[in-house]
């Protein structure tokens, strides 16, 4: 019994050891499967993902600009001029003019279809902010010719102080039935206020201006005119005239002796000038005495 004890428990670890492995053994021999299983599906979608990702690469590269190898084209802003500027600016709420030239350097005739611009998020120009109008111009360039189109648009008023993406699109194809767009021009501008020389708000507020001042002169001029009527005017007192001396004189300062020669000549009248002094009465009665 002492040796078979002491057996057992030399014997009973090395079972459960045993007894354990296999279970795990077991355990892993299950699942197995699930991870095959498992490892088919995450296959099966990064596959996917790649088949995706191909797709959408196919179309960014669709919708980008696809240009004729035998065609050269060049832009230049007219209005207004782009020389010598790093960053475009545009005004807001005035025309903005430039002329595109197109050169076809193969040996098939090409077919200038329209000329389109918009206005892009500037963080990300697949997001459009404003559409200008497509010109038509259906124009036949043939080999080694060139030609020059115009566009004009007029960005809006309410974009003034922000930068915008502007993408402008020449749209072509040859006599083959290719078309083919390029992108001439697809950088970032500054739109920017319209600078005036002459302020309506500035010069409605100077006639106003001068209006006040032009009423509150003739408010005082009125003040002043009803203010002299209200005050009484002093009159001259009347001075009386004697019938001696009709003319007015004062003689009283003349000394005695120039007033006695005075009565003495006026005394000694000529006949002539007495007779013009007579009344016509008097000058009958002498005619009849005659």
């Amino acid at each position: 019994m002492k040796y078979f004890f002491l057996f057992s428990l030399l014997i009973l670890p090395s079972v459960i050891f045993m007894f354990d492995k296999g279970n795990k053994l077991m355990a892993y021999a299950e699942e197995d499967p699930i991870d095959e299983e498992e490892a088919d599906v995450e296959g099966e979608v990064e596959e996917g993902d790649v088949i995706a990702t191909e797709s959408e690469e196919d179309d960014e590269e669709e919708t980008q600009s696809r240009a004729s190898p035998d065609a050269d084209t060049v832009l230049l802003f007219t209005k207004p001029s782009a020389q010598g500027a790093s960053q475009l600016e545009l005004v807001a709420g005035t025309p903005v003019e430039f002329l595109v030239g197109f050169r076809n350097g193969g040996d098939k005739d090409f077919v200038v279809d329209a000329i389109d611009a918009s206005f892009r998020y500037p963080m990300d120009f697949n997001f459009f902010i404003q559409n200008f109008s497509a010109i038509g111009y259906n124009k036949i360039i043939k080999p080694s010719e060139e030609a020059t189109f115009f566009y004009t648009f007029i960005p809006a008023e309410a974009f003034a102080g922000r930068p915008f993406g502007l993408n402008i699109n020449l749209l072509y194809h040859d006599i083959s039935g290719n078309d083919f767009h390029e992108a001439v021009y697809n950088e970032t501008v500054q739109v920017i206020e319209l600078e005036e020389g002459f302020d309506g708000e500035t010069f409605f507020l100077y006639v106003f201006l001068a209006a006040g001042v032009v009423l509150l002169l003739v408010i005082g001029q009125q003040t002043l005119l009803s203010v002299g009527k209200k005050r009484p005017t002093k009159k001259a007192a009347p001075v009386e005239t004697g019938t001696s001396n009709p003319n007015n004189v004062d003689y009283d300062w003349l000394p005695a002796q120039t007033l006695a020669s005075l009565n003495r000549e006026k005394s000694q009248k000529s006949p002539k000038a007495a007779k013009n002094q007579q009344s016509p009465k008097q000058r009958k009665r002498t005619k009849g005495s005659e």
